[in-house]
């Protein structure tokens, strides 16, 4: 075997540039017995942290998954941009759970979620500034030495701006990718969430985003909180279908970039799983609508290094 195919990422297919669903327990009975009339996925993604278990029916179930679909995994506990690096144990249970399952993509978000031992439970923005692009970086490159892969980043939702901001999100970002090789996640719900609730222009963001390194797109529906004065203020609780200004979004960065593997998230008032799917169908008919090919995807330049045993 060659020596840049003995990373994990080499061993995994790569996602279809259509749209898949993230898997969530209600809708995997029926997703596994075919108990639905919509087109199924093009792949499903789940959350690392619901699998991190030795035994019982959840690892039966992710192997019926993964026998059928390609799959993503998605993570919401290492918390890259906090103040300590990502906990070894935490590492060490993803990356059985990658040798295990061989997802396609590991994404993971840029945000912290703890302190000091504490584990707050949400996903909470940092500023965009040299101490924490310095920070990520670090963490970025434990977690691809440790995994012995490219990790795509998402982008957060965010909700206030920080005065020690010294990079736009984009920049911030692309910096992110020149430094670690890292690829990106682009959320586009969060990217519209964020504009409203800052003041900026999604589309313009698009301009300086680094489209070149996206290798996934997520959407999801967003909540107008009722109890704001002034303004308007989106909060991001996939609990709803995708917005217009959404959908409009994913036919932009179509446009500029080519089909890009897509996922519809929805955690709360789940849906029908019938419901989930037309969801995905439509994401499908925009993905196809692509009047260009996809530009090439912007691998890490660096010699692949295997994975770590886990002790």
């Amino acid at each position: 075997m060659p020596a840049a195919c003995e990373s994990l990422s080499c061993m995994a297919p790569t996602l279809p540039a259509r749209a898949g669903i993230g898997l969530r327990m209600p809708h995997a009975a029926g997703l596994l017995s075919g108990d639905f009339s919509a087109p199924p996925p093009a792949f499903v993604e789940v959350h690392a942290e619901n699998y991190m278990v030795a035994g019982g029916p959840l690892p039966r179930q992710l192997d019926q998954v993964r026998a059928r679909w390609p799959l993503a995994l998605h993570g919401v506990g290492l918390g890259l941009a906090g103040a300590s690096a990502p906990e070894v144990a935490h590492l060490d249970r993803l990356a059985a759970l990658i040798a295990r399952y061989q997802p396609s993509v590991f994404s993971e978000h840029l945000a912290w979620g703890g302190h000091g031992g504490h584990y707050l439970g949400d996903l909470l923005p940092v500023a965009y500034d040299r101490p924490t692009l310095d920070r990520l970086c670090r963490h970025i490159d434990q977690v691809q030495t440790r995994l012995g892969r490219r990790l795509l980043l998402e982008n957060p939702s965010t909700y206030l701006a920080f005065e020690a901001s010294q990079f736009t999100e984009p920049a911030f970002l692309r910096e992110l990718v020149r430094r670690t090789g890292c690829g990106l996640l682009l959320d586009l719900n969060n990217l519209h969430v964020s504009s409203v609730n800052l003041g900026f222009s999604a589309l313009a963001a698009l301009d300086d985003w680094p489209l070149e390194a996206v290798e996934q797109i997520h959407l999801a529906g967003f909540t107008r909180a009722a109890d704001v004065t002034p303004g308007v203020l989106l909060l991001d609780t996939h609990a709803s279908p995708v917005d217009d200004a959404v959908w409009g979004l994913l036919a932009e960065v179509v446009a500029r970039r080519g089909a890009v593997p897509t996922l519809i998230e929805w955690d709360q008032d789940l849906p029908p799983l019938d419901r989930l799917l037309a969801e995905a169908a439509q994401a499908d008919r925009l993905l196809a609508g692509s009047p260009r090919p996809a530009l090439p995807l912007v691998r890490d330049p660096r010699p692949a290094r295997p994975a770590q045993e886990v002790a």
